[in-house]
Formats: C-alpha cells, sequence, structure tokens
C-alpha cells in the first residue's frame, strides 16, 4: 500500500495511491482519519483498515472518487521527529579517504544518528534555498522508514515491526555552512535544518517483501534489494543499492529507542549511499584527476530521486530573492 499526504483547497488530507490515482481514504471509510498523525497514532488497527480499502479498490469492489486537483505533500508532513543515520560504509570510507584521514573504526562498532529539525520536512515540488545555502549545496540520496507504534528499549530483532512503512529521503546539505560550525565539533546544524525532503509516498513493509535480501554478515534485520539513482536535469549523477545498508534500520531503531521513547510518525534515514552526494563524488573527482570540475546544485535545478518499490522523488531548487546572510554575519 502506498500512502499519500496531499492538500485540496489549503486542507491536509490522507490518501492511498492506486493504480496512479490518489483517493481519499477517509471518504471510503469514516474510522480512518483524514491526517497522517492521527492515522499513525491508530497504530495496527488502523494500518488493517486502509489496506481493506486499498484491497477494494485495486479489485474494484468500490469505486471511490479520485482526487483531480491536489498538491501532494511529504507523507508524514508533521514528524513527530526526524532523525538520519549513517548506515552505508561505501559513504563513510569515501568522504574520509577523500579528506585523507582512515576509516574510523567506531563506525563497525555501532549504529549512529543526528537529529535534524523535523519542522522542515519538505515533499515533492519546488525546495526553496537561501544565498548561504547555494555555498556548495548538495543533495543526498538515502531511504528512509516512518515509526508506526509507540516503543522504548527495543531490540534489533523486534525492531522491524515498529515500521510503518519506507520512503525516498533527500537529506538537504549546505556544505559551506556544515563544514564551518563541525570545525567546533558540534552539529550538523544550520548546513541541514533547512530542509529535508521525503516522499513521494509512504510505502508499505509488504509491499517490499519480494525484494528482501540477507542483511550484512553479522547484523540483524530486514534488508532489501532496492536500487538508488539520482539525476540532476535529466543527468544521472549517483547509483546505490539499499542493499548496501551495512547497519539495518532495525539496528538502527535499537540505537535510537534505548532508554527513550520512539513515536508513531517519526522518521529515520539511512545516511547516504556512497555516490550519493556531490560532496563524496567532488571529493573522488579531485583525488583522481586535478583538473576535476566540482559540482554544486544551482538555482533552477531539477532533482529526481528514484528507489524501486517507492517512486520518484522530484524536486526544483530555487533560490530566494534576498541577500540577507548569515554568513557575512562572522565576527572578524
Amino acid at each position: 500500500m502506498k500512502l499519500v499526504s496531499y492538500k485540496t483547497e489549503d486542507r491536509e488530507h490522507l490518501g492511498v495511491f492506486v493504480n496512479g490515482h490518489i483517493y481519499n481514504l477517509n471518504s471510503c471509510d469514516k474510522q480512518l482519519p483524514d491526517g497522517m498523525n492521527d492515522f499513525l497514532a491508530g497504530g495496527d488497527a488502523l494500518m488493517e483498515r486502509a489496506k481493506k480499502v486499498n484491497q477494494q479498490i485495486r479489485s474494484a469492489e468500490i469505486e471511490p472518487k479520485e482526487e483531480a486537483f491536489f498538491e501532494l505533500l511529504a507523507p508524514v508532513p508533521h514528524p513527530s521527529s526526524c532523525r538520519d543515520g549513517y548506515a552505508f560504509r561505501q559513504h563513510v570510507a569515501a568522504a574520509r579517504r577523500n579528506r585523507k584521514v582512515d576509516m574510523i573504526a567506531e563506525f563497525d562498532q555501532y549504529p549512529i544518528f543526528y537529529f535534524t529539525n523535523h519542522n522542515a520536512i519538505q515533499g515533492p515540488g519546488e525546495i526553496e534555498c537561501m544565498p548561504d545555502h547555494f555555498q556548495k549545496l548538495d543533495f543526498e540520496l538515502e531511504v528512509a522508514v516512518v515509526i508506526g507504534k509507540k516503543g522504548r528499549n527495543i531490540t534489533a530483532a523486534e525492531a522491524d515491526s515498529y515500521i510503518a512503512g519506507y520512503m525516498i529521503m533527500n537529506d538537504m546539505s549546505a556544505r559551506t555552512l556544515q563544514m564551518e560550525e563541525m570545525l567546533l565539533n558540534l552539529g550538523p546544524a544550520k548546513g541541514k535544518d533547512f530542509s529535508t525532503v521525503i516522499g513521494p509516498w509512504m510505502v508499505t513493509p509488504d509491499e517490499l517483501e519480494s525484494y528482501k535480501t540477507a542483511a550484512k554478515p553479522g547484523h540483524t534485520g530486514n534488508a532489501y534489494n532496492l536500487k538508488m539513482t539520482c539525476m540532476v536535469n535529466g543527468i544521472e549523477v549517483s547509483a546505490g543499492n539499499t542493499a548496501d545498508m551495512d547497519w539495518t534500520f532495525a539496528e538502527i531503531i535499537e540505537r535510537c529507542a534505548y532508554g527513550v521513547d520512539i513515536l508513531p510518525g517519526d522518521v529515520i534515514g539511512s545516511g547516504t549511499v556512497g555516490t550519493g552526494c556531490f560532496l563524496e563524488l567532488n571529493g573522488t573527482g579531485l583525488l583522481n584527476n586535478a583538473n576535476y570540475k566540482p559540482q554544486w546544485l544551482q538555482d533552477g535545478d531539477v532533482v529526481e530521486m528514484e528507489i524501486t518499490g517507492l517512486g520518484r522523488l522530484s524536486n526544483t531548487i530555487k533560490k530566494a530573492d534576498t541577500d540577507f546572510s548569515i554568513l557575512a554575519l562572522k565576527k572578524k
């Protein structure tokens, strides 16, 4: 099942995406809320009701009116929190190699994550960025999960049962801001907090069963063979696979939930796939060729991410009409 959040006449709604069309779930079953947060709070019972509606539409048992005029939003427009992991060893190793530092041994000992701005979640469409963001503006190709029920001190062996669905995630990054602040060993913050893009819909785990594969040796949890690509202005710049995740989402959730509650509507990203950002691609290019021309996102660029089974997430980058700069506020 593919769940979507969308807007009509300035009101947000919850729908199901079936055969290229969006149908309002509340219109099909009045016991289903008309918003993602309330739906996720209802847990397994509401999820099963929605799946029943989805199946009835697919089999033509019911023929609800499809939505014709709508704005597609992030599947979870108002997440209760947003974390981002660091699950792909290839990305970490390449980024460290490009900085001429050794691979850090701790990567293989435990999964890590950081909190990002859950109020800066965006979906398909236009992404407006400030002038300072365009100082080395970057995409990051990732997959994300949405938590479907409350839990605490969850083991990796049981953690997959807490996942309500999967989405594409683009962890937008302003690298100049990020690198400046992390010199002080804190962050990332301003380099990350302006936009995290998820979408186009949330896919429930049952739809990915046929893509299941073995987790890396010594790891616990579900893994999937899903091709990941990113295109900028129609040119493929990144390709990877979710099967390359060294740390599983189950293991990341285990760490997230240690001593604290995870909640329905929490979003957790995988971290960047290998080759999944310009920072890594530029570093590798310059390492191999001193004349390599680095690339960063520019005003008007179209970023399209696609993951097998999860759809295509498309965004157009726009520069805000302002000259306000926090980089210019630095003390001398």
